[in-house]
Parts: C-alpha cells; sequence; structure tokens
C-alpha cells in the first residue's frame, strides 16, 4: 500500500486543524469514460502522484484502481475504471462489468469525454452508449470535459451544450488532465458534494493496491509504451518475487506472459536489447514510485489463451463470468 509525501495543495489537515471543523467526510468517485478519455491522466492529477500506467494504447486500464486524496478535512476515494466500450471477448465484457460496478458503488460519478476528439467527430458510439445507460438508470453525473486545451473556445460551449442537453449531468467542468488545468475546481466540487464520515484510509496512504501489483502495472506500462503495436493488446506482466534488502532495496522478479512464441521473440528484440531497454526504463519508473533502489528481472513466457483462464482473471480482480 504505497504512502507518500503528498504535494503542499494536497496536504490533510492535522488534527489541530480540524478543531472546531465540521464533521470529516469521506466518500467513493467513479472516474468513468470511453477508452482513452484520460481518466487514469486525470487519476494521478487528482491524487497528485502517478499510481495508474498511461499509454496511447485503447483499453490499457483493465481493472479498477483506488486513488486516495484528502482535501481539508474530507478523504476523496477516487475509483479509476476501465474504458467502457462495446465488449467483444470475454476479457473486454470483465473490463466494461467492472467499470459500471465501480460506478454503481460510489457516491459520485465522473464522466470523462474528451472534448478535442468529439468537437472534431461528434460523438463517439461507445460515449453513446454511456450517455444512454446513465439515462435508463437516471442517474445524474458529473462532466468532465477533458483535453479542452486543444479546443477553440466556441466548439468546447458547443460540446458542452450538446452533452448536457442529454439530461444526466448535474454539473460540468472544463479539464485538462495533461497539465491539470481546472482540475483543483472538479476535486472542490467533489469534495463539497461527499457524506459526512470517518475517514476509511490512513492520511498518507495514496492507493490500497498492493505494491507488487503496482510495480507489474509500472512493467506493463513500458511494455505497450515501447512495442507499441507489434505487441498484440493481450499481453500482461505478473510479479513473481519481492525480496526485501539489507540495504533498503528490493530484489523483483517478473515474468510478461504473452500468447505465442513470435510474441515472445518481439519483447525480448534482437539480441535481448528489447527486454533490457523495458528493464531499464521500468526500473527507474519504480525507483521513482517507491522512493528506493530496485533491482529488476525480467523473464518472458508463453502462456497460450491466458484471457480464457479463470485464474488470471482473479488476479486482475475481474469477475470470469462476466
Amino acid at each position: 500500500m504505497p504512502r507518500k509525501t503528498r504535494p503542499k495543495s494536497a496536504q490533510p489537515a492535522s488534527p489541530a486543524q480540524r478543531e472546531g471543523e465540521a464533521a470529516t467526510r469521506c466518500g467513493f468517485v467513479a472516474l468513468i469514460g470511453a477508452p482513452n478519455a484520460g481518466k487514469s491522466t486525470l487519476l494521478n492529477q487528482l491524487v497528485g502522484s502517478k499510481l495508474a500506467i498511461v499509454t496511447p494504447k485503447v483499453q490499457t486500464t483493465r481493472t479498477r484502481l483506488l486513488g486516495i486524496a484528502v482535501e481539508g478535512s474530507t478523504q476523496l476515494i477516487f475509483v479509476d475504471t476501465p474504458g467502457i466500450f462495446a465488449p467483444r471477448r470475454r476479457l473486454d465484457r470483465a473490463m466494461v462489468a467492472a467499470a459500471w460496478a465501480g460506478a454503481a458503488d460510489a457516491d459520485k460519478t465522473v464522466l470523462l469525454v474528451d472534448a478535442a476528439r468529439m468537437a472534431q467527430r461528434g460523438a463517439d458510439d461507445d460515449t453513446k452508449g454511456i450517455l444512454d445507460r446513465l439515462a435508463a438508470t437516471k442517474r445524474r453525473v458529473i462532466l468532465a470535459l477533458n483535453k479542452v486545451d486543444l479546443v477553440r473556445r466556441e466548439k468546447l460551449l458547443a460540446v458542452a451544450d450538446e452533452l448536457f442537453r442529454s439530461g444526466v449531468f448535474e454539473d460540468v467542468f472544463m479539464v485538462s488532465a495533461l497539465t491539470g488545468d481546472g482540475v483543483a475546481d472538479l476535486r472542490r466540487r467533489l469534495t463539497e458534494s461527499l457524506p459526512p464520515g470517518p475517514w476509511l484510509f490512513p492520511a498518507d496512504q495514496l492507493s490500497d493496491a498492493q505494491e507488487r501489483w503496482l510495480a507489474a502495472e509500472a512493467t506493463r506500462e513500458q511494455v505497450f509504451l515501447q512495442l507499441h503495436d507489434e505487441l498484440p493488446y493481450a499481453a500482461t506482466v505478473e510479479t513473481e518475487s519481492w525480496e526485501e534488502r539489507r540495504d533498503g532495496s528490493a530484489r523483483i522478479e517478473q515474468v510478461i506472459y504473452v500468447q505465442r512464441p513470435t510474441q515472445r521473440a518481439i519483447v525480448l528484440g534482437e539480441g535481448g536489447r528489447r527486454i533490457k531497454a523495458i528493464g531499464a526504463r521500468a526500473r527507474a519508473e519504480l525507483e521513482q514510485m517507491f522512493d528506493r533502489r530496485i533491482h529488476l528481472f525480467l523473464f518472458v513466457k508463453v502462456r497460450e489463451n491466458w484471457v480464457e483462464d479463470p485464474e488470471r482473471y482473479a488476479a486482475l480482480g475481474l469477475d470470469y463470468n462476466a
């Protein structure tokens, strides 16, 4: 469970500072949207630390991830969810089910929409499907228009007006998850809307995710970033061992699983150069994440058709039968 020093703007109030204030507040905020809307980037901005991996590849996020932020006497628990789209495979169905489950369990839901893409092409089928389901359930949510720095004002206002006419939104915010513009205003609005209640996590905790899982995600991010379209979507990473060393460092062994021998050769690269580059960048990311020295050892194995293995779904926190 990672714990780090928060940015000054997000430092939790001390008990002394909270004396005389209203009771503490705490609640869950689900971040939903179509693939590549920017949910993971927004989560990292809201929390003030990189927790979720971010790549240009669609459907990078596979399961729910909690990110915890503190604003005054309020603890906000953000739920980063997989992108919602029309599923075709079992893994797709499991991810979409996880996204809707995250929204159903939340106190507040934020729908993130790529304003730049919508300004150019109109609402895509995935976004329309999300709006239809929200309307059917009569659940009102907050709209966050993302990438507003890439859209001219008149087009942005037209996009906001078109979406707001759907009747499912109670408020609209213009944000850039990448630069952080508008994110503080969104977080303040969410802070005010959460119910009174005790905090569910220590003040310095950023997530409920285990370090082994976060480490595997950091390596998977590098696999996607460096291999781009060379490797199919169905690659995964698992942390097989984690050894604490006397000097304060950690020795981590991970396996990158692919589905075919030809994919294994792609990950290894000629003379092992590709896997070395992936390992070097992943190690640097892990050392920054955990603020310690990391000795990372990567292996590549073939696990045919792992996307139909119930054990893999359980490891990812997904429902195999969704």
